[in-house]
């Protein structure tokens, strides 16, 4: 794209300047039909060092509310940083809706430079690629406006710039030692962007490239294509993303009324003898988990009163309290829900070496919120895929990821929901909305049947806990889990 790039010829000065003070006053106009829309605005600026990213970025935003936006610069990760999924601190930052976010470099800048020092192989290029893609498509799929800007300068300008940056005592901190390397190796990083903005150039998030020899006429070339977007995507806003075909590999899972739950009992003495001998295996785990640094995500969802919360007390038992975090997850808060629905789990992944268990997940779009109608038809059957992507992205970071589906039957519910109701202690368990939601048991377990169908995955495979014998789940749950974990350990 770099070494295609045809410059435009920029205005007169007089037309330049009329031509800026409009796009400046449309911008202006854009920020309350933003708000009103709830369209969430990202800008990336990423670029040569000393191309004028930073500058441009403080005259843009003097057009904005400062309410309405925010602008972060994305620094070399740190070595905690290092212990999450590469996407992980860039996906933090997202807006909400109805807000700006403007990025002083985003993913590419780690990704380019991880290239040209060879910390990335061609391989992991590839797959950071397509995590990148992937992650556009899904943001812009669920309303996100990505504006992607590359501002462009020749070498010569380049090292004019750094010359003169560098001869002002109060400038000179402002050139790197990345900078120069940069320059020096001009030609080299030409190649490694040129091929970067190529492999990422999607017209759900298109590249622009800027001329940024003439400041000003870099800005407007910003303020025109900002604007353009803005106003397309405020005019597309409500149509509906296209559904993708599945591509991961999906293993048969049985559908929940073939599950039987006959026979799937212990004796007091079995559970306990089997609880002692699975807590101290998983207890040995745990330690080598951390010495390792392998992540662990174990999600749990299941019917009301099915016995999660006693399952994950009996995994929770045998581990270090400083190496896990039990994560429950009811209603988005406000700030969640003006983001990408996936945000709030990004923001709870565990660190590697640790343990991160949701009590229920992420799974809710495909099920309440289908079911509730707090999500549109196209947003919940989108989510199957969004859903295997993320996963993916787990277990490509080298995460294990446990999947359990706590079952039980129609009248082991009734029965339960009654015990709470009619026992003092246990009233507080027991909600209207459970009761609410037994009435629509049927439309739950087709939903629940699709999901399980979709999104059993090989990498995340769905277990099924057969729970109306709650010791009986109890120990399964953690054979799988010292099972997985033992795989895990051994293939590190």
């Amino acid at each position: 794209m770099l070494k295609d790039f045809v410059k435009a010829t920029p205005p007169e000065e007089e037309e330049l300047k009329q031509q800026l003070k409009a796009a400046q006053t449309e911008l202006a106009a854009f920020q309350t039909k933003i708000k009103e829309a709830k369209l969430p605005v990202m800008v990336i600026f990423e670029g040569w060092g000393a191309a004028g990213k930073g500058s441009i970025i403080g005259k843009v935003i003097k057009n904005i509310d400062p309410r309405f936006f925010r602008v972060k610069t994305m620094a070399a990760p740190t070595p905690e940083e290092k212990r999450y999924p590469f996407l992980y601190r860039y996906l933090l930052e997202i807006p909400e809706a109805g807000k700006f976010t403007f990025f002083d470099a985003y993913w590419m800048e780690e990704v380019t430079s991880a290239l040209m020092t060879g910390e990335l192989s061609e391989d992991e290029y590839k797959k950071r690629i397509r995590s990148i893609n992937t992650t556009e498509r899904s943001l812009t799929d669920n309303g996100y406006l990505v504006m992607k800007f590359f501002f462009q300068i020749s070498k010569k300008e380049q090292k004019k710039r750094l010359d003169a940056l560098q001869e002002d005592k109060n400038t000179r901190w402002r050139v790197s030692k990345g900078d120069l390397h940069q320059n020096s190796l001009y030609d080299k990083y030409l190649d490694v962007f040129d091929q970067y903005l190529s492999d990422t150039n999607r017209s759900s998030a298109p590249w622009y490239i800027i001329d940024a020899k003439n400041k000003k006429w870099a800005e407007l070339q910003v303020l025109q294509f900002l604007n353009q977007g803005i106003d397309t995507a405020l005019k597309n806003h409500s149509l509906a993303a296209p559904i993708l075909q599945n591509t991961f590999p999906l293993k048969p899972i049985p559908k929940l009324a073939d599950v039987s739950l006959k026979d799937k009992t212990l004796t007091e003495e079995e559970y306990d003898a089997e609880l002692d001998r699975l807590h101290k295996e998983l207890s040995d785990l745990h330690n080598e988990l951390y010495r390792k640094k392998i992540p662990v995500v174990i999600a749990y969802e299941g019917w009301d009163a099915a016995g999660k919360g006693g399952n994950i007390k009996r995994i929770t038992s045998a581990l270090d309290p400083r190496g896990y975090q039990v994560q429950p997850i009811a209603s988005p808060e406000p700030h969640e829900k003006a983001r990408h629905f996936l945000w709030r789990f990004w923001t709870r992944l565990p660190k590697d070496g640790h343990i991160a268990i949701f009590d229920r997940t992420w799974y809710g779009r495909v099920m309440v919120e289908r079911l509730e109608g707090f999500c549109s038809e196209n947003d919940w059957q989108r989510a199957y895929n969004e859903i295997n992507e993320f996963e993916k992205e787990l277990a490509d970071w080298g995460a294990v990821v446990i999947k359990f589906w706590v079952q039980i039957d129609n009248q082991t519910q009734l029965e339960r929901f009654t015990d709470r109701q009619n026992t003092p202690e246990k009233q507080w368990k027991i909600t209207d909305e459970d009761w609410r939601n037994r009435e629509k048991w049927d439309q739950y377990e087709e939903a629940i049947n699709e999901m399980l169908q979709k999104t059993n995955t090989a990498f995340a495979p769905w277990h099924i806990l057969e729970s109306n014998d709650k010791k009986y789940a109890r120990i399964k749950a953690l054979k799988i889990v010292v099972k997985a974990l033992k795989k895990a350990c051994k293939e590190k």
